[in-house]
């Protein structure tokens, strides 16, 4: 039944903390880190009302020190996908009825709950789980994941009070219904918030979902699914499980209640998941919706006018916070020859100036790559650099993962353009810079645009007015994200929607209300007062 219209009006952005020495969200942090890695933790699945504890325990362990168990996971096999997807279609009656303002305050509750006493454990469990520096977890699993919340929950006020126009006689009204069927959420390792995003942002709109974050991000997960237990999620709405990914597919594309996929990985995956689907159209009730945010090989680009200091400032931030970890972090530079010397004994310094190590150390700037696999990855594509002609190391290229997956900021000069790292995704602390003719930017802005199969990110350091013109007609189609004098990272919700095109994904754009868009089906009503009680129309008359 509902009793009014209730306004949810546009939330201010959750402000930073910056976790300075003596801070009073320094000490807390730091006692909640120590507290943690004290405990052991023991993670299960929850699926429906049940807290499901397989016994097959996967170790939890930090990024930074390999050495130390955080806890334990419990994984799940195909018989507990099912099992999710059951208790979410159970649940999605109930939910889909619960009138809007009890479904909102539920999100609204959790964004509070961050933003107060589980800050510091958001924070904490992202550091210790993800390798992720003080700053950067504040960035991503407070404050952005709180943006999300209520951003969201404001957004989708809005789209409720989208109606149609009535003519005399007539009321139109437009309904906005949850999809039919569940809604299967695939969340990365490298920001917290999107875990919690893309989960959320469906079971917002009266979707219910199965979740499946990256086994590198459970430690967080667990967290986040705790503190909306807390606030008042009922149970079914999110159903949060550890199974492969292969057998995630496998249940979830071959049911007929598959309604839409919510996604950010790699462009292969999505590629896969996307055929797949298509695959299957016959199963379905309905078309099913296929969100994807993927891959990136995000640029800077400078001018001649470009001031170095920025550029240096945007590069050293840009590619190597979060170890280069990021979607939309810098991986490859185009610097015009005229300041090429000024930029790379700068950005040598910068580099040789980072401290690296663990996220206990609050004046370390660099951490650790998530697991073995990708500092194998990455170190692979650093000593093929060290041996080939058509690359110079600049600074870095040191890998050790004797007590923790460190891989040392690294800066490659590629003497060809389109130089393997120049146009792979990499995923990690690895710049690629290329010097071109300081009079040929209209013809490197072509090379930029075509180089690489993404459009994520990117940017254009310049003073001269024109050149910012010019890059941001030519770049129309290379990023969706596109940054003036910036670095390419740090997208804000409600200010910089995030997501790109081409190879990067469906470009629906989290943090806006484009997003909510795609987890609804609008049903429209038309109801005449007056109904016509003859067939005939007056032009049917002959006089």
């Amino acid at each position: 039944m509902n009793l009014g219209y209730f306004s949810y009006p546009l939330p201010a952005n959750e402000p930073v903390l910056n976790y300075a020495p003596g801070s009073p969200e320094r000490k807390r942090l730091k006692e909640v880190l120590a507290n943690l890695k004290k405990e052991e933790l023991d993670a299960p699945m929850y699926i429906g009302s049940r807290e499901v504890r397989t016994g097959k325990k996967t170790a939890i362990k930090p990024p930074h020190e390999t050495g130390h168990t955080l806890g334990y996971f419990h994984s799940g096999e195909e018989k507990h996908v099912k099992e999710a997807i059951d208790a979410a279609l159970g649940a999605r009656e109930h939910w889909a009825n619960m009138s809007w303002e009890n479904r909102a305050n539920i999100f609204l509750k959790a964004a509070d709950l961050i933003a107060t006493k589980y800050r510091p454990y958001m924070n904490g469990t992202t550091m210790l789980g993800q390798s992720k520096s003080a700053y950067q977890a504040e960035i991503d699993s407070a404050c952005e994941i709180i943006d999300f919340l209520r951003f969201n929950v404001h957004f989708l006020s809005e789209i409720y009070r989208q109606q149609p126009i009535s003519s005399p006689g007539i009321h139109n009204r437009m309904e906005y219904r949850p999809l039919e069927g569940f809604v299967l959420a695939v969340t990365p390792f490298n920001f917290t918030a999107i875990g919690g995003n893309l989960p959320t942002s469906a079971a917002m709109c009266g979707n219910v979902v199965v979740w499946k974050p990256a086994n590198t991000q459970i430690y967080s997960a667990q967290m986040f699914m705790r503190i909306l237990k807390e606030a008042g999620l009922p149970d079914g709405v999110i159903n949060l499980i550890y199974v492969d990914g292969p057998t995630l597919g496998k249940v979830c594309f071959s049911h007929p209640d598959f309604a839409g996929v919510h996604f950010t990985g790699s462009t292969g995956v999505f590629n896969s998941m996307w055929e797949t689907i298509g695959k299957n159209m016959h199963l379905y009730r309905s078309y099913p919706r296929i969100v994807g945010e993927t891959g990136g090989k995000d640029f800077v680009v400078a001018h001649k006018s470009a001031d170095p200091d920025v550029l240096v400032a945007a590069l050293l931030r840009g590619a190597f916070e979060f170890q280069g970890q990021k979607c939309s972090a810098a991986s490859r530079a185009y610097i015009p020859s005229n300041i090429a010397e000024e930029v790379k004994k700068k950005l040598v310094a910068g580099v040789n100036s980072f401290k690296m190590g663990s996220v206990e150390n609050f004046t370390n700037f660099i951490n650790a790559v998530i697991d073995e696999k990708s500092f194998d990855k990455i170190k692979t594509y650093i000593d093929n650099a060290k041996n080939d002609k058509q690359a110079a190391i600049w600074v870095g290229g040191n890998c050790d993962k004797g007590q923790g997956y460190f891989i040392q900021p690294t800066v490659i000069e590629a003497k060809d353009p389109n130089y393997v790292t120049m146009c792979e995704e990499i995923f990690g602390p690895v710049l690629t810079v290329y010097i071109y003719d300081a009079e040929k930017f209209e013809q490197t802005l072509e090379l930029v645009n075509h180089t690489s199969p993404y459009a994520l990110t990117g940017s254009i350091i310049a003073q001269d007015r024109t050149a910012v013109e010019l890059a941001t007609a030519k770049l129309r189609h290379a990023a969706g994200n596109f940054y003036i004098n910036d670095k390419p990272t740090g997208a804000v919700v409600g200010q910089q929607p995030f997501g790109g095109a081409r190879a990067s994904g469906t470009n629906d754009k989290a943090g806006s209300i484009l997003n909510l868009y795609r987890w609804l089906s609008a049903r429209t009503i038309k109801e005449t007062f007056n109904p016509p009680v003859d067939y005939r129309y007056p032009f049917l008359s002959e006089a």
